[in-house]
């Protein structure tokens, strides 16, 4: 098919997809410069929440804030729309602490349609992509079903849970999409006809009820926090404070248990119908009456889904059991014998690709500026996938400049343990992030991500000038304090004393410097003020780092040599080895995964599953003889 530019439909970069990662993938492209098409099948669809209606988490938050400190939109989004707002696990230490909050779904979408249609380079068009155009191995256009074509020098695929899409109510099953929509079959084909394996992974969504049918005398209350700590670096000087919306703690009964049990061959996942497979982190109800057989009881969550709806979500209760055996399911939950259903719970089949076959800018190995971002990956969640939207939005700039590749590592950012999992691991089941899956987790704070990222962002011209001096002024007043703090000595007068005892200190002998008090764990910033005549006034988030890194220095100070050992490692590049089986002493199963997988160093490589230390020694010695030969 010859291809011809028309000035009305020709387009730097074409995003397929209209959710979370096809939206960060257009803003990226279009707001360094590029002229860029964001195809989506339905415009009332932009930005939707289909499944929870929530943004953030443990491990998710962290992924927003690294997306906000690189000048994405979500976190600003979230913030225009939030209705309540938690910040989880502040019992435990900072590297756990995430930021989780409702959302009202509409006001979700409809502001982050504005923000796509105000924007500059970006253009929104309502069509179906049906086939993707490649000559000599470079994407060259996309094609849609009304017959229109696009020509375009690079393509993102964003599609989210649309491809093939298969809805599953027990025997009840039908093409579709998320929320009524149709899915996008074609597209499937044409993947296939370029040389891409698909596979089919399942995810679901619980059933929607009238919150006026619902007894929430006999549930648990779950309000917000009275603090309202923004999500966007941007907003960290602002007043969020707003009344928030409740959320409400319930459980299943063990009728709930037996009526599941009773019609679990029903079910498609266990009658063997679904193909697909399903989230570990996120199962069905059925899914945790099995695998969790010794309990009697599951936590469900109410969660409203917005301020001018009586639709409520129903958290922890998704199923893909026939409507009748769901109502009747429902209504055991304690607090909803009387519930009405407004939209039934369902499960949802779709195709997506080993993302094995990606390189960790999101292009594919093999077809140049060819990229993808999201469920299509074999991810999940809305954080992971606008996670992957940016990245590959910024990559297919940088390919279109002729710049070098933007790539985050696993010691830089979550985004980047997330990428380097997908692509060097692989996922056999949707992949979630937490932050157990970083071994920096102590680096790689939610609190920090503008002091990790922003700068980098800043230099390929995606965070604004003002994002750029906010954190310079934070990074700067931090380590302005922490000297300071290191140079104001604290003498042991009885005064001081008296101070320190009513702070339930031990007094001290020696004069010691503030920074030293501050690392006790009985004290903290608020408290030592009562010795700090001459203190600055500075913003909490300028007080919490400092904290932060006073308390934890010592754990930091490791984690940081940690990071300088890996980090030798990724700088060992393997581009040069075309085949690795010209690598002496490598075994058959490592040389198959090395030339599958191709990456990029020898950190990666020690990543790959089936890849032994002692391959790694090989390629080690056979990297410093190539080096020597080199040099002769």
């Amino acid at each position: 098919m010859e291809i011809k530019y028309f000035e009305d439909t020709a387009y730097e970069i074409v995003v397929i997809g209209a959710g979370h990662a096809g939206i960060e993938a257009a803003l990226a492209a279009s707001r360094l410069g590029h002229k860029t098409l964001i195809l989506t099948m339905d415009l009332n669809n932009i930005g939707d929440l289909p499944c929870n209606p929530n943004i953030g988490g443990t491990g998710k938050g962290h992924l927003v804030r690294e997306i906000d400190a690189l000048g994405g939109e979500m976190a600003i989004n979230i913030d225009k729309s939030f209705i309540q707002s938690r910040m989880l696990n502040t019992s435990k230490g900072p590297a756990v602490h995430s930021l989780r909050v409702q959302a009202d779904k509409r006001v979700y979408h409809e502001e982050i349609k504005k923000v796509l249609e105000n924007q500059k380079n970006l253009t929104l068009y309502e069509g179906e992509a049906i086939k993707i155009l490649v000559e000599e191995g470079k994407v060259t256009g996309v094609v849609i079903k009304t017959g229109e074509i696009f020509p375009t020098r690079a393509i993102i695929l964003a599609t989210g849970t649309y491809l093939k899409g298969l809805i599953l109510m027990g025997e009840v099953q039908y093409e579709g999409g998320p929320h009524g929509t149709q899915s996008a079959k074609e597209l499937s084909f044409s993947l296939r006809d370029l040389g891409i394996m698909l596979r089919r992974f399942k995810t679901g969504t619980p059933a929607r009820v009238h919150r006026d049918s619902l007894d929430f005398s006999v549930m648990e209350v779950q309000k917000g926090d009275t603090e309202i700590v923004p999500f966007s670096f941007m907003n960290m000087d602002k007043n969020l404070t707003k009344k928030q919306e409740d959320c409400y703690l319930t459980y299943t009964t063990l009728k709930t248990k037996e009526i599941i049990m009773k019609n679990l061959h029903r079910s498609p996942m266990y009658a063997g119908v679904i193909e697909g497979i399903g989230p570990r982190y996120c199962p069905s109800i059925e899914d945790k009456i099995v695998r969790f057989a010794d309990k009697e009881t599951h936590q469900v969550f109410i969660e409203p889904e917005g301020l001018n709806t009586k639709e409520v979500y129903v958290q922890g209760i998704s199923s893909t059991l026939p409507v009748e055996i769901q109502k009747e399911m429902y209504k055991t939950i304690t607090g909803l014998e009387n519930v009405q259903f407004m939209r039934p719970a369902y499960g949802i089949e779709y195709d997506c690709i080993d993302p094995t076959i990606l390189k960790r800018t999101l292009e594919h190995q093999k077809i140049n500026n060819l990229f993808f971002a999201g469920q299509i990956n074999g991810s999940s969640g809305y954080e992971e996938a606008a996670a992957q939207g940016i990245i590959a939005g910024i990559n297919a700039v940088q390919n279109l400049e002729g710049k070098k590749p933007f790539i985050l590592d696993r010691s830089d950012a979550y985004i980047g343990v997330l990428i380097d999992d997908l692509v060097t691991k692989g996922t056999n089941e949707p992949y979630r992030m937490m932050t157990a899956r970083s071994e920096y987790r102590l680096t790689l704070r939610q609190d920090n991500a503008d002091l990790r990222l922003t700068e980098k962002a800043y230099k390929i011209g995606l965070a604004s000038k003002e994002r750029y001096e906010r954190m310079c002024y934070k990074k700067n007043h931090v380590a302005v304090e922490l000297e300071r703090l290191k140079n104001l000595m604290i003498t042991p007068t009885d005064k001081n004393n008296y101070e320190l005892k009513k702070m339930g200190t031990m007094a001290i002998k020696t004069g010691t410097n503030m920074e030293e008090l501050l690392r006790r764990p009985e004290l903290d910033y608020e408290k030592l003020k009562v010795l700090d005549n001459n203190r600055p006034e500075l913003s909490m988030e300028i007080v919490r780092q400092v904290e932060i890194q006073v308390k934890y220095s010592g754990y930091i100070k490791k984690q940081m040599e940690q990071i300088e050992q890996f980090k030798k490692m990724e700088g060992k590049g393997l581009l040069s080895i075309k085949d690795y089986a010209v690598v002496k002493g490598l075994r058959k199963e490592a040389i198959q995964k090395l030339n599958q997988i191709r990456p990029e160093n020898v950190g990666q490589a020690g990543r790959i599953s089936g890849v032994s230390p002692a391959d790694i020694n090989v390629l080690l010695i056979h990297l410093e003889v190539e080096r020597r030969k080199n040099q002769d």
